[in-house]
C-alpha cells in the first residue's frame, strides 16, 4: 500500500493570486494539518531566488524574488479529498492543467520537477540507496561528473552526500544530492 501511495505521489502547480504565494503556502500547511491530510498532501513549496537589487543611493541589498509569481508547487496525491482542500484554500484560484468543472490536473514532469527543485537547492528525489561514510561513490551529474569521491557525511533528511573528491592532488570537499551518485 505505501508502495502504492509513493508511485501516486507527484507535483502539480497551483495558480494563486499574485503576491499572495506565501500566503498560500502558510494556508495549506495548516489545512494539512487541521484536516489530518499528511497522508495524501506532502511539500508546498513557492519557488524563490535571490537578485542583488540596487536602491537610489547606489546601495545594493539581497532580495528573494519568486520565481514564478502567482504560481505555488505542491507534492501530493490526487485523490478527490486531497483535490477539494488545496482547491478550497484560501488564496487558491485552481490548479494549473485543469479544464475545470472538477477535472483533475495534469502533474508536472519529472524532470520539469527535478530542475526546479534543484534551483530551489533541494533533491527532487530521495533514492532508496543507503551510502555508508567512507564509501566510494561515482559522481554523475555536476561540476564533478564523472569522479570518484569518498563519502564523509550523509545528510538522509534532505537527500545530500558530502563527498571528498580528489582534484589537482588535493582533496576538495563536494555536496551532492543522493541522485547525483551511484555506487561502484
Amino acid at each position: 500500500m505505501v508502495e502504492q501511495l509513493e508511485q501516486s505521489k507527484q507535483w502539480y502547480v497551483l495558480h494563486t493570486y499574485s503576491g499572495y504565494e506565501n500566503k498560500v503556502k502558510q494556508n495549506l500547511e495548516m489545512r494539512i494539518t487541521s484536516m489530518g491530510m499528511a497522508d495524501y498532501i506532502f511539500t508546498v513549496v513557492v519557488p524563490e531566488e535571490e537578485q542583488v537589487k540596487r536602491n537610489k543611493n547606489g546601495e545594493t541589498k539581497s532580495v528573494m524574488v519568486k520565481t514564478f509569481p502567482g504560481y505555488v508547487l505542491v507534492e501530493m496525491i490526487m485523490s478527490d479529498e486531497a483535490w477539494f482542500v488545496v482547491r478550497n484554500t484560501p488564496g487558491v484560484t485552481g490548479f494549473l492543467g485543469s479544464h475545470g468543472q472538477g477535472s483533475k490536473p495534469t502533474p508536472l514532469l519529472p524532470e520539469e520537477v527535478s530542475n526546479i527543485l534543484r534551483s530551489q537547492g533541494m533533491a527532487s528525489r530521495h533514492r532508496d540507496i543507503e551510502f555508508d561514510l567512507g564509501e566510494v561513490v561515482l559522481i554523475t551529474d555536476g561540476a564533478f561528473d564523472g569522479m570518484e569521491g569518498r563519502v564523509e557525511e550523509i545528510d538522509n533528511e534532505h537527500g545530500k552526500l558530502k563527498v571528498i573528491v580528489e582534484m589537482f592532488g588535493r582533496e576538495t570537499n563536494a555536496e551532492v544530492n543522493f541522485d547525483q551518485v551511484d555506487k561502484i
